[in-house]
């Protein structure tokens, strides 16, 4: 059960302020031997290991956090700006962890039960009892400190590979953040400057989420808190239990937005990102859900694939901008991320972290997240390319995980887009997992190339416009009602066989018939799996969904963005449709027609690398036989 929001207040943290400072100060932590001496080796920040074991002992060590990140600039004592803000970073951090580990007390009786231990000594189920809430108030104060340093303190560049995993204690919560103190003295330690101090201070906190996580199901009186939402206003910090580990704050998008009135042709895609613009924004905060979700047509993923130079870029700009003004309206926040090229690491496994950080920041419910992978058949690889990356391999692993894996979400807080100019490129698997196929092909017809002259000439000029009405061809009803339209039958070859097949002795009239078309495609394209009949289904329910949300709904938040759940769902219900067999025929068309065009353009291509490959044997034996008769030719 939701337990609902619980604000921290400032005065609860303020009291905990003394023993957070005297952390950061200096602290004695007890921890097992490592085998590492105490002194460095000279010349370097390393520390000889010894060969003989002490796996068992213990031994002390003096924690001096703030000694030690004023020694990472040695030429001078005082702090510097960097240093200082995660000192100061880490100091709140232990404080909002004590306040958040005294809440959970009260909440589980936790307090009633230190109460009645420091009057006589609890036994039976109640020591049990005390003892599993104890761990598991050290579990949620560690988990809250690592969550608090992840958010604030932010890194550049590549990030710290050689991060030590923490050992935690988790007698008391004190002894938690003394652990979490320690190891990020050692992260710290090693730093040669303050650049490499943020990224190592960044991995510790990724790294001790990543260890507490995987230790969860080891605590049994964690239940309580993973409905519980914690919110720090002055900071704008959240911890919403464990479902999502907490990501970075949004900085402002810096995009330059385009207009749909400033793309010409596109029109399928136009509309429906135009659609999927409104649609994010049905989101509804309280319940972490999308009424489109329930009621079917949410665009989760898409790829738009075309020829270089039709218009995917500026796709991506509209529809970035359309979901940022709606935002800016409604007052959410907007994640828009892209992940690229530039994110693929030479280190082993960074890459797909990369990949993974990506995903979390755009899944993230507490926003609405636009999240795009432009050029993927350069980032992604196919898993039989042996030729591609390791890191390229990482990302196909993750993008397939994550957007169709057995723990995906869709809550419809979020969409990713796919776009690339050779889609045959991109692994089978993944691409069948992009719900939605936008053929970007730009201007098409001779009233789109009118359009996009006039439009890009600008109006410095007098040259007439002549017998034309200048934009009529690109009004989006009649244009996707057109483009509709020409799916009524394939446009591909080898599906237009098929297509004729089937026409010769059926009538699409019944779902056996609908069937038995996808049949005869499935025989003539392999890879028109059931993923496939799933992603035309759910076009097919889009387009029964296929309704204008009206414009004045997303003019004040009061109207449509900011009502409860279900008056949401009741409003988009009253626009609902139908879906016709023809909506079906034209879905069918247009997603099969994309996979007969990929299995084309891989052919042609490898068609191509044949004659290309015998053009310079041809040319090499001719050459070889001109080099013996002249006497050059020794092989």
């Amino acid at each position: 059960m939701d337990t609902g929001l619980t604000t921290l207040d400032e005065k609860d943290i303020a009291k905990h302020l003394p023993t957070a400072q005297s952390l950061v100060t200096k602290l004695i932590l007890l921890e097992a031997s490592d085998n590492k001496s105490k002194t460095e080796l000279a010349g370097t920040r390393r520390r000889f290991v010894s060969t003989v074991s002490t796996a068992g002992s213990k031994s002390t060590r003096e924690v001096e956090l703030a000694k030690t990140l004023s020694a990472v600039t040695s030429s001078d004592s005082m702090l510097t700006p960097v240093q200082h803000g995660i000192l100061f970073k880490t100091r709140r951090a232990l404080a909002v962890a004590l306040a958040v580990a005294d809440e959970f007390a009260k909440q589980t009786g936790l307090d009633s039960l230190r109460q009645k231990n420091a009057a006589s000594s609890l036994e039976g189920d109640d020591a049990n009892q005390y003892r599993g809430l104890l761990e598991a108030s050290s579990y949620v104060a560690a988990f809250a400190a690592c969550a608090y340093l992840h958010q604030f303190v932010e890194t550049a560049g590549e990030p710290a590979n050689d991060i030590e995993e923490p050992n935690f204690n988790f007698d008391t919560p004190q002894d938690a953040l003394k652990s979490f103190v320690g190891g990020l003295e050692l992260a710290a330690s090693d730093a040669t400057d303050d650049s490499v101090l943020q990224s190592r201070v960044r991995a510790y906190a990724d790294r001790s989420l990543e260890e507490l996580l995987q230790r969860k199901s080891r605590f049994n009186q964690l239940g309580s808190f993973e409905n519980t939402h914690l919110r720090l206003e002055a900071d704008g910090f959240e911890l919403n239990g464990f479902d999502v580990t907490p990501g970075a704050k949004s900085k402002p998008l810096v995009m330059t937005f385009k207009r749909p009135d400033e793309i010409v042709g596109n029109h399928i895609a136009k509309y429906q990102s135009l659609k999927l613009a409104k649609m994010i924004m049905a989101y509804d905060f309280d319940r972490q859900l999308n009424p489109f979700v329930e009621l079917g047509g949410f665009l989760f993923t898409f790829i738009g694939d075309g020829s270089p130079g039709t218009g995917k870029t500026i796709l991506i700009q509209m529809i970035a901008g359309l979901i940022n003004d709606y935002c800016e309206v409604a007052g959410y926040g907007f994640t828009y991320e892209n992940f690229g090229v530039d994110q693929i690491s030479s280190y082993q496994g960074k890459s797909g972290q990369n990949c993974k950080q990506f995903v979390t920041n755009v899944l993230n419910p507490k926003t609405i997240g636009f999240g795009t992978v432009d050029d993927i058949d350069q980032v992604a690889a196919k898993r039989s390319d042996d030729r591609a990356s390791a890191g390229q391999q990482e990302v196909t692993a993750v993008l397939m995980e994550s957007f169709a894996g057995a723990s995906t979400v869709v809550r419809g807080n979020c969409s990713f887009g796919m776009f690339s100019n050779y889609p045959e490129n991109v692994d089978d698997a993944l691409r069948q997992r992009a719900g939605a196929r936008w053929l970007v092909d730009g201007p098409q017809t001779r009233d789109d190339y009118i359009d996009i002259f006039a439009l890009l000439a600008g109006k410095n000029h007098d040259i007439p416009l002549g017998d034309h009405d200048l934009l009529a061809a690109q009004e989006i009803k009649e244009a996707v009602e057109t483009a509709y339209d020409k799916h009524n039958k394939p446009e591909e070859d080898g599906l237009l066989r098929v297509y004729e097949r089937f026409e010769k002795d059926n009538k699409l009239k019944t779902m056996a018939d609908v069937g038995t078309y996808l049949h005869m495609i499935k025989k003539a394209e392999p890879r028109f799996t059931g993923r496939a009949i799933k992603n035309i289904t759910d076009a097919i329910k889009m387009r029964a969904m296929d309704i204008d949300l009206p414009d004045e709904w997303f003019e004040k938040p009061e109207n449509f963005m900011h009502k409860a759940y279900d008056e949401k769902k009741a409003m988009i219900e009253e626009l609902r449709g139908p879906f016709t067999l023809d909506m079906v025929m034209q879905e069918i068309n247009r997603y099969a027609d994309s996979e007969f065009r990929y299995t084309d353009k891989s052919d042609n291509a490898a068609v191509e690398e044949i004659i290309r490959r015998e053009r310079q044997r041809e040319k090499a034996v001719r050459e070889i036989e001109a080099m013996r008769k002249d006497g050059r030719w020794d092989g």
